[in-house]
């Protein structure tokens, strides 16, 4: 679901990846690194049931528009329980190569699980990377396409993210970051904030999440709108930058060109 600042360490388990012992120790952002954690267990759950399911057409377009083809390699970021690096996996096939990448541990080991569950030939094709999104551990121009999903929003130093997008993004490759709109349109914000009010804090309390979910509403208010995405990312490098309204407005996709 998201990445932030947090301590890089080796994983217990074996089915994640170890960072190279090269990389350094950065400041844990705690509060939110264990909300997510907390998340983990019932993350999909709760994404089916407040949207109805349509986040995973929202997924699929995120996939699609990045461009990824069969024999890539590519990167997902803040991939959380893998709806993307699935997805990925599957349009880059076993010719291909997919990195899912998060800072929870936690949210990592429910991919890990889901991969083998699933059993899908293509799935062999991924690993999982727990790392900070602000210092990727990966060569300049490692991949032909980059996914991020709600995760942007809830990285500490946006613009170092997306200058680390670009630096491991081959030239003429695209990123596809899907995440919640900030819309500049009154009627859209208060249809945002209602439903975050009245369905999901209290379907979420249901859980036991309700201070998980509480954050929410700050984090799209804090958030950039679809023009502050385009600027961003093209005073981090990229030669083009889009960004698209989707779900009626509530959701959002930047799609930005190396």
């Amino acid at each position: 679901m998201a990445s932030l600042h947090f301590l890089l360490r080796p994983s217990s388990n074996p089915n994640l990846l170890a960072l190279p012992s090269r990389s350094r120790p950065v400041q844990c952002a705690n509060e939110r690194q264990a909300l997510f954690s907390r998340i983990a267990p019932v993350y999909d759950n709760l994404n089916d049931f407040l949207s109805l399911g349509q986040h995973r057409i929202w997924k699929r377009m995120a996939v699609s528009w990045s461009g990824a083809k069969r024999g890539d390699d590519v990167l997902d970021l803040c991939c959380g329980s893998g709806d993307l690096a699935f997805l990925l996996s599957e349009r880059v096939g076993s010719d291909g190569k997919v990195i899912g990448f998060d800072f929870s541990r936690e949210q990592l080991s429910v991919a890990s699980s889901r991969q083998h569950l699933l059993s899908k030939a293509c799935y062999k094709n991924i690993e999982w990377i727990e790392g900070d999104a602000t210092k990727l551990p990966f060569s300049d121009c490692s991949f032909d396409a980059i996914t991020m999903g709600y995760g942007l929003r809830n990285v500490l130093d946006r613009g170092k993210a997306m200058q680390e997008m670009f630096r491991v993004l081959k030239p003429g490759s695209r990123v596809s970051i899907l995440d919640f709109n900030k819309s500049t349109k009154p009627f859209i914000t208060s249809i945002q904030e209602w439903m975050i009010d009245n369905v999901v804090v209290p379907v979420a309390t249901g859980y036991g999440l309700a201070d998980e979910y509480a954050y929410l509403k700050s984090s799209v208010q804090e958030f950039l709108t679809g023009k502050e995405l385009e600027k961003l990312a093209l005073e981090m490098g990229f030669s083009n930058a889009k960004h698209y309204e989707i779900g009626g407005g509530i959701m959002g996709n930047l799609v930005a060109k190396r």
